[in-house]
Formats: C-alpha cells, sequence, structure tokens
C-alpha cells in the first residue's frame, strides 16, 4: 500500500522559512517524480515545484527563488525548502508522486497546513 506522508507544516511569520519533508513508502521512489503542490481556499491545486528521478526540478514562477525542492532517494523523502514566505503562501501543501509517462500525479499526501500571517 502506498503512502506519502507530509510533515512540517505550521504557522509562520511573514518572511520566515519551514521545510516540509514526505516520506513514501509502497513505491519505488527512486524512478518516480515527485512533487509538491498547494491548495488555498476557494482556489484550484496549482503545482508548486517538481522534481524528476534524474534530479531535474521545476517550479511555479511565483515561488521561483524562494522555494527548493530536493530529494533524497536513500531515505525515500522529499523535501521543500519554503523561505522569504509570504501570505499569498497560505495553503495546503500536498505531496505527490508521478510515473515518468504520467500526464497527472498517481498518489498524494494527506496535505498539510502552512498559514503564513503576523
Amino acid at each position: 500500500q502506498v503512502q506519502l506522508v507530509e510533515s512540517g507544516g505550521g504557522l509562520v511569520q511573514p518572511g520566515g522559512s519551514l521545510r516540509l519533508s514526505c516520506a513514501a513508502s509502497g513505491i519505488i521512489f527512486s524512478i518516480y517524480a515527485m512533487g509538491w503542490y498547494r491548495q488555498a481556499p476557494g482556489k484550484q491545486r496549482e503545482l508548486v515545484a517538481a522534481i524528476l528521478s534524474g534530479g531535474n526540478t521545476n517550479y511555479a514562477d511565483s515561488v521561483k527563488g524562494r522555494f527548493t525542492i530536493s530529494r533524497d532517494n536513500a531515505k525515500n523523502t522529499v523535501y521543500l525548502q519554503m523561505n522569504s514566505l509570504k501570505p499569498d503562501d497560505t495553503a495546503v501543501y500536498y505531496c505527490s508522486a508521478r510515473r515518468v509517462l504520467a500526464s497527472m500525479p498517481d498518489y498524494w499526501g494527506q496535505g498539510t497546513q502552512i498559514t503564513v500571517s503576523s
């Protein structure tokens, strides 16, 4: 059974930093493209960052230069380092796993809330 378990969410002040982790089990982690999505109230879920099995990354324009996605295949874990957080970053963040040729994620985590507020 596949599980993606996120951790690291919470409340942070504007300009602060957080690091999200997502531990995967039940999949051959190293061959999956891993991603972080987010969904704010009243908005559609959007891709924040993704990292392919070979390490290539891509980011939403709104987070470029502030967020960094990385993966540790030995630990079956993907990370999202978030710096210079803004109130607009407030959302539920979801970890995802996608097979290389799939157009959408095959698996999702349960989500973790990030609230950026003073």
